[in-house]
């Protein structure tokens, strides 16, 4: 999720990579090739360092990961990880507030940062003329940011009011929230990545700070660095940049595991709304395990475009749906949940669009997709796949995002073992996972009061 101004939102900007023969011709060991001349370093404070030349245009993208996200928090404290990538704009005594912002911009390049429940991310984008003053910015806001009562009130305020805007008064949000937090008991994957109301407004300065010093030391981070660059020289500036930090404490890993669910779990959220929504979470496993690839196929086939099941049948044939679809964002630190969700069409009942989605389901689990279906499902994921590697940015992220939360070698096995997929695999993991009993339902129940936007806030922050 970006920062302050844009953010990146998973699943409804809410909950989020995706050969066989047919349209795209490109042969397997091409997306790996694109990573081959990876190098890989790690600097003796313990940062990591991952650089990739690609010197199509005299362009780069540096990004710094921190092995920090809302599954590091705690209840009572949840919301920390999102405040904190926001104060990390306040300045250091070097680059004062907003300066940061302001220099990577005259230089003609952007900068931005999100946040999710395995990590923080920060980058910038733009002319390979800035790479030394970049690295060096970002390593003084590792360890000198400054941000004094008044900053971290206000910011705080900020994050406040990004949550009324963006969960509380939206009602697909607030059930997303609702129900993910019954899906998950032990874990914490179950509270949202910008944290509980309450938690935020009783963060403190000193709550921060100690956070902040805990996650963002050079032990607990990579620096991705990716276009036209000399590997050997980028390494030099990311050691002048960043060799001087000292290592930190090694931080708490997270030991809480998610129990086998055994029985159907429901949630019903009443809100002011115009519509129903239904929802369907699945405990799944990242893509540490095999049957994350068929999952993802099953993703695919769900729901990729308009030909996809959910909407062909229950939007364009039923005329059931305003919207349908699937959700599998597998590459998480931890066991993760596939989601299906759909909004009836006005008319139409969330139980009736219940009972299509159990439908749909359930012909998964009996029969075999087809090798027709199958294969259009490989050409979207390879095209969609090999497409987004054109981007220095989308690579970077890539390269980030898999080595925080296991190891960026996974990037060359996507493709060859997505195309091994078989018919049989879909139908396997559809039955396996798919079940009433491991299984979380959400319904939004549209509540109409009459109240105004101000009348509905009761004190603390909560809504009627």
């Amino acid at each position: 999720m970006l920062a302050r101004r844009g953010r990146i939102f998973l699943f409804l900007a809410l909950l989020s990579l995706s050969l066989g023969a047919g349209l795209f011709p490109t042969p397997p060991a091409a997306g790996a090739d694109l990573f081959d001349q990876v190098s890989e370093h790690k600097l003796s404070n313990g940062l990591k360092v991952l650089l990739l030349k690609e010197s199509r245009a005299p362009i780069i993208s540096v990004q710094v990961w921190y092995r920090v996200g809302s599954r590091n928090e705690e209840l009572g404290k949840t919301g920390l990880s999102h405040l904190t990538e926001h104060l990390m704009f306040k300045g250091t005594a070097k680059y004062g507030p907003k300066v940061f912002s302001r220099t990577v911009q005259k230089a003609g390049g952007s900068e931005n940062a999100f946040t999710s429940r395995d990590y923080t991310a920060y980058f910038e984008n733009g002319p390979q003329t800035e790479l030394k003053r970049w690295l060096e910015m970002e390593a003084d806001r590792m360890q000198g940011l400054q941000v004094d009562e008044a900053a971290f009130t206000t910011e705080r305020k900020v994050v406040l009011e990004e949550r009324r805007m963006r969960t509380e008064d939206d009602p697909v949000s607030f059930l997303v929230e609702e129900t993910m937090a019954a899906a998950f008991k032990a874990h914490p994957y179950q509270w949202p990545i910008i944290g509980w109301f309450h938690d935020i407004q009783s963060l403190s300065r000193e709550d921060f700070l100690h956070y902040y010093r805990r996650y963002y030391v050079p032990n607990n981070a990579t620096v991705v660095v990716v276009g036209d660059l000399d590997p050997q020289e980028a390494l030099k500036a990311v050691e002048a940049a960043f060799g001087s930090i000292p290592q930190g404490p090694e931080p708490p890993k997270v030991t809480a595991q998610e129990p086998r669910q055994y029985g159907e779990r429901r949630v019903v959220v009443h809100r002011e709304a115009q519509l129903p929504f239904v929802l369907m979470l699945y405990h799944v496993p990242n893509w540490e395990q095999g049957d994350a690839y068929p999952l993802e196929m099953l993703n695919r086939i769900l729901s990729q475009g308009r030909s996809s099941r959910l909407y062909h049948r229950l939007v364009y044939q039923q005329r059931l749906a305003l919207e349908a679809g699937a959700d599998y964002s597998f590459d998480t630190a931890n066991p993760t949940v596939f989601t299906l969700h759909a909004q009836p069409l006005p008319g139409k009942t969330a139980a009736q669009l219940e009972m299509a989605l159990e439908v749909e389901i359930r012909k998964l689990q009996r029969e075999l997709v087809s090798d027709k279906e199958l294969a259009k499902a490989k050409n979207q994921v390879q095209s969609q796949f090999y497409m987004a590697l054109d981007s220095l940015f989308y690579r970077g992220m890539l390269l980030g995002r898999l080595e925080t939360v296991s190891r960026w070698q996974l990037i060359k096995d996507f493709i060859p073992k997505m195309m091994q997929v078989t018919p049989e695999d879909v139908r396997r993991v559809a039955k396996q996972y798919l079940a009433p009993n491991n299984r979380t339902v959400g319904i939004l129940s549209p509540l109409k009061t009459g109240k105004t936007r101000a009348e509905r806030y009761r004190p603390g922050g909560t809504i009627e």
